[in-house]
């Protein structure tokens, strides 16, 4: 048995759903088929920091973020806001002088790419606020604006077109629309993508049945690689683990109003005699070595909520996807006193760490952290691969991008930026040489 339809899109996360919804919804594709073995935004997509900014060291970076953003600000008002968008800010914040005028020096750059001026003071505003660009602000200015943090800080920047929202709401809301629009979901396994000369013909099915199509998109996350081996196209993707923790601040050492917090220095975490030991009794020295930068942090849930949101990528875990992911037990403890170092009152809890869950997903991402957007190897095959740790935040402006793609409507605007072929640019592989691969 077989059916057929317009669309078949592999995956039913964040990006796949998203895509859906574009294509269904405001592009009036008449049969749109999501396909995924799991419940809709439940493999990598509740895993996520659900935040957003423009903020990208990368002018088509801050193109698609910018286009994705106003696609969110619509969204919220089409829907009342139902998925909780704000606009409270990034802060990133540092202790060393140096560090600041190289901030500066970033955002400089960042801001003449498109992301918006580059001032003095500070500001942030919900979701329909005009604010934009970034903020640069000094060690009085840091602590008049945020006193809650360290007096070790020499200063921060406060990008104003940031926040974060409830990506689980979004995706249910998009989904709900879709279906409505027409688009099916389909609970089963894409086993493989049938080619006849050179165009995709059908997906099939783990059930032994088919679904012709001449159109496919592959959004199967950190799945995306394998997929794109079953219609023979190899792309260059790699998967990190990435863990975050949500701990009960019962102390309410981050204020309820707090932007994210980002500290930008490398720090070495303070431990007991007894507590170093205990470490390398478990092998796990590591931990008492400087650790990188950009533990970050906010809060979550409403203002009655006692929680925080901690992330830090201390350990760049490159690995094959494999579920259940791999949970490091002391990464409560060593995200919360790495948080510390920004919002001293957190450090209460090295005596008794708070009531702490822990999960986490991968980032799946090419070696330059850009996406991969639109058609490659068989005639009909997209892909909307490769949204790393932005995700949520890129998955509105991502499906339109898609969408342009896939429905041909016109000149694509961000041109070949996020195609597959940019890799037969040698230019393109020329600018990245000595690349280190990681969050752009």
């Amino acid at each position: 048995m077989g059916s057929s339809a317009d669309v078949v899109v592999i995956g039913a996360g964040i990006a796949g759903v998203a895509a859906a919804h574009e294509l269904a919804v405001n592009r009036r594709v008449e049969t749109v088929v999501l396909v995924d073995p799991r419940p809709p935004l439940s493999l990598t997509s509740d895993k996520s920091t659900e935040s957003y900014r423009n903020w990208w060291p990368d002018e088509p970076m801050i193109g698609l973020m910018n286009r994705s953003i106003e696609i969110l600000n619509g969204f919220a008002y089409l829907s009342n806001n139902a998925f909780g968008l704000n606009r409270r800010g990034y802060l990133f914040v540092t202790g060393d002088e140096d560090t600041l005028d190289l901030i500066l020096e970033q955002a400089r750059a960042t801001s003449s790419l498109g992301a918006g001026p580059l001032r003095a003071g500070d500001g942030s505003g919900g979701f329909d606020s005009e604010g934009n660009g970034a903020d640069l602000l000094d060690r009085d200015a840091l602590r008049s604006r945020f006193p809650y943090l360290t007096e070790a800080a020499a200063g921060g920047l406060f990008v104003r077109r940031a926040g974060w929202f409830d990506a689980q709401q979004l995706g249910a809301w998009m989904l709900e629309r879709a279906q409505k629009a027409g688009a099916r979901l389909i609970r089963s396994e894409v086993v493989g993508v049938e080619v006849e000369g050179d165009a995709v013909r059908a997906v099939a099915l783990d059930d032994g049945s088919l679904i012709e199509a001449d159109t496919v998109v592959n959004a199967s996350g950190p799945l995306a690689r394998d997929v794109g081996l079953m219609a023979g196209v190899d792309l260059p993707l790699f998967s990190e683990l990435h863990l975050k923790v949500v701990f009960k601040d019962h102390l309410g050492a981050v204020p309820r109003d707090a932007p994210m917090l980002i500290w930008t220095d490398p720090q070495t975490l303070v431990w007991t005699r007894e507590e170093r030991e205990g470490l390398a009794a478990r092998d796990r020295s590591e931990l008492t070595r400087a650790l990188p930068g950009f533990c970050h942090g906010r809060p979550e849930g409403g203002r009655e909520s006692p929680y925080v949101v901690g992330l830090w990528e201390y350990d760049r875990n490159v690995i094959d996807p494999l579920w259940p992911i791999p949970i490091d037990d002391l990464y409560a403890e060593v995200v919360i006193r790495g948080l510390a170092k920004m919002v001293p009152g957190l450090g209460a809890y090295r005596d008794g760490l708070p009531e702490a869950s822990v999960d986490g997903g991968y980032y799946t991402k090419t070696r330059e952290n850009r996406p991969l957007i639109g058609p490659c190897g068989p005639e009909g095959f997209h892909v909307m691969v490769g949204l790393s740790g932005f995700g949520v935040m890129v998955a509105a402006g991502a499906a339109a991008l898609l969408a342009d793609h896939v429905t041909d409507a016109g000149p694509v605007e961000l041109g070949s930026a996020f195609l597959l072929s940019r890799y037969g640019d040698d230019a393109y592989l020329a600018a990245m040489e000595g690349m280190e691969a990681g969050q752009l």
